[in-house]
């Protein structure tokens, strides 16, 4: 990872846990902190934030959706769907987390599509 990205990374949390004082706002900072990892395309650091709030928070349904998307970008597609049926499961009338599911399954089909044609 590089030093420089990761130093951001640690400032980042720093003040974000700084600025809170509760276990939930640990996980927001958590939550954020994988967001920001994940726009600087750090997806093992991203992925590593999230599982925290998971395994303090199991119904989590922003935790559950970001993974997906986290394992979806390194191709660990039984892992997103996976992670996305849990979000689902948990926030069912979550219009974002359907969407980010049904761009899932799609980009699945036509990738599954294309190597069959290629046979």
């Amino acid at each position: 990872m590089n030093n420089k990205k990761l130093c951001i990374l640690v400032l980042s949390l720093f003040f974000l846990s700084f600025l809170s004082g509760c276990t939930k706002s640990l996980q927001t900072n958590q939550l954020l902190f994988g967001v920001k990892a994940a726009q600087m395309e750090l997806w093992d650091e991203a992925i590593f934030r999230w599982k925290k709030v998971v395994a303090s928070d199991p119904n989590s349904a922003a935790a559950h959706n970001n993974l997906a998307v986290a394992y979806e970008k390194k191709g660990m597609l039984e892992e997103a769907r996976k992670e996305y049926e849990t979000a689902m499961r948990i926030s069912p009338e979550n219009k974002h987390i359907e969407s980010n599911f049904q761009k899932f399954k799609q980009n699945l089909e036509e990738k599954e599509k294309k190597e069959h044609e290629k046979k």
